[in-house]
């Protein structure tokens, strides 16, 4: 019996690993000049990675968010939930088991919007040449203090529901892969 027990390995857990790395390629350099304080029309480069340790091949989709201050929750680990910060755009992408996936993420903030409350809001990104407004973009309350970010969430197609789902099933529990980089936009108040 002891030599049949020590000859069966445990299952090992399957998992992603998301994550984003600067336009070097490192774990610094996010920002130009190393100043998260954005202008519009700014060049920002990150280089986003995911690595598919589960086994098999996977469908993914990797969802790019807006968020703002705190007006907007992040996913919830706890709850395997995404965030409710509105989508900008995704990135799909079939990925064999041990595989490493790179997206380059080149982006800038094209313009703004003030409300006629004073509230200020993204009003459109420009993500690898393509523009996107954005028609739900979080508010915050003046120019030179609106703290922003961009939110990554890793969604895997479930065959059963023939839909992707935020997360993996890793057997009875639902995991999450998620990240976010702040940032704030600062700008002469006269440029729209």
């Amino acid at each position: 019996m002891v030599a049949y027990t020590t000859t069966i390995t445990p299952a090992s857990e399957k998992f992603f690993q998301l994550y984003l790395l600067g336009s070097t390629e490192t774990a610094g350099n996010y920002y130009p000049n190393n100043s998260s304080s954005l202008q519009i029309g700014e060049n920002v480069q990150w280089n986003l990675g995911l690595v598919n340790d589960m086994g098999s091949l996977q469908y993914v989709s990797i969802r790019v968010k807006l968020g703002g201050n705190q007006t907007i929750y992040s996913p919830n680990d706890t709850l395997a939930q995404p965030s409710p910060a509105p989508l900008i755009t995704e990135f799909k992408h079939f990925i064999l088991n041990n595989e490493t996936w790179i997206v380059p993420f080149y982006w800038q903030i094209v313009n703004y919007t003030t409300t006629t409350k004073g509230q200020v809001l993204i009003h459109s990104l420009t993500i690898d040449n393509v523009t996107y407004v954005l028609e739900n973009s979080p508010l915050c309350l003046e120019i030179n203090s609106c703290s922003f970010r961009l939110i990554f969430e890793l969604w895997t197609w479930n065959v059963e529901s023939n839909n992707f789902q935020v997360g993996w099933a890793n057997g009875d529990q639902q995991r999450i892969a998620w990240l976010q980089l702040w940032f704030n936009l600062t700008t002469n108040v006269n440029q729209h």
